[in-house]
């Protein structure tokens, strides 16, 4: 039987977590002859534990330099599959059993759909910071949307080749960029039933504020050569006007200029609240109000300081592999 999907992992450091994806590949209820598995490594060599799952599955090796990013691997290895589909997953997801067969069978339903992304579950033991991120990127969950997360997106070859693949100057941002370029040949959808786990799920604030410092990075650089949709420009706006406000506040007041503070605070507190109202929301009571806060609180510094910081390479960049 011919390779039906080939499964892309960009891959670079510690092997403990790409050891449990390449796991829940190996368990899924899809018959093994069906798809393939291509490892990206950025690594100088795999370890055995890895090469020992070429006992039962498809399993290619490929290494990469390691100043490339993670776009380049992704190209690359999608460049070396046979699949007909492509499933690209982060060295750090765990699937459940049944996602390929939710998959083949969501995305064959329709030809309107050309790219399905799973939902994210929390780990049985998740504290709020890990239910907070969970929540967050299952928050469209069961819609369409018009870009999509990385984490594990799954579509045809031929889509993928008309999108033109992923764009290999960003360092951030590439999966927004590049779904966003396919939803210009179709439908995205975010499958409620295919779920996995995100077993690199930050499980700090500390983690959470570098991971999003570095993810800011490639912000600006990202706007170019695609459609922002209306539901994004808040995500670039709301970082500064908090962050800005939030080091205005004790300037203000030891100036003791009491009215310009107060309106400081509104415009800090009315975009904060709307976020922090909605996050509650989608925790529930998984999540207490002030963790939410708190989240918030450091997540929109961490962003304006990301996006500053990568200002200058967004200049430098005049084109997109796109």
């Amino acid at each position: 039987m011919s390779i039906k999907t080939s499964f892309i992992i960009p891959h670079k450091g510690r092997e403990e977590m790409l050891v449990d994806t390449i796991q829940s590949i190996a368990d899924l209820e899809t018959p093994k002859t069906e798809f393939e598995v291509i490892i990206v490594s950025q690594n100088d060599s795999i370890s055995e534990r890895i090469s020992s799952f070429s006992d039962f599955l498809k399993l290619t090796v490929i290494y990469n330099e390691e100043d490339h990013t993670i776009s380049h691997s992704r190209n690359k290895g999608a460049n070396a599959s046979c699949g007909q589909f492509l499933a690209f997953l982060d060295a750090d997801i765990q699937l459940a059993p049944d996602w390929l067969n939710i998959m083949l069978s969501e995305l064959n339903k329709t030809t309107n759909t050309v790219l399905i992304f799973g939902t994210q579950k929390p780990s049985f033991n998740a504290n709020s910071i890990e239910k907070i991120r969970s929540h967050l990127a299952s928050a469209t969950s069961g819609h369409f949307t018009d870009s999509a997360p990385g984490a594990n997106l799954f579509l045809s070859r031929k889509i993928f080749d008309q999108a033109g693949g992923f764009p290999e100057n960003l360092k951030t941002c590439e999966d927004i960029y590049f779904t966003n370029k396919v939803s210009q040949h179709g439908l995205l959808f975010h499958e409620p039933s295919a779920k996995f786990i995100h077993l690199g799920e930050d499980k700090s604030f500390i983690e959470m504020f570098k991971k999003e410092m570095w993810r800011g990075q490639s912000n600006v650089a990202s706007l170019k050569g695609r459609n922002i949709p209306i539901r994004e420009i808040p995500s670039f706006i709301v970082p500064f006007v908090v962050s800005i406000g939030i080091v205005l506040a004790p300037i203000l007041f030891s100036l003791e200029l009491y009215i310009a503070l107060f309106v400081n605070l509104i415009f800090v507190l009315l975009p904060l609240s709307a976020y922090v109202i909605r996050l509650k929301k989608l925790v529930k009571k998984s999540v207490p109000l002030m963790y939410c806060a708190f989240f918030y609180s450091l997540y929109f510094p961490a962003r304006a300081i990301g996006t500053v910081i990568g200002v200058r390479g967004a200049v430098a960049t005049s084109s997109h592999n796109a």
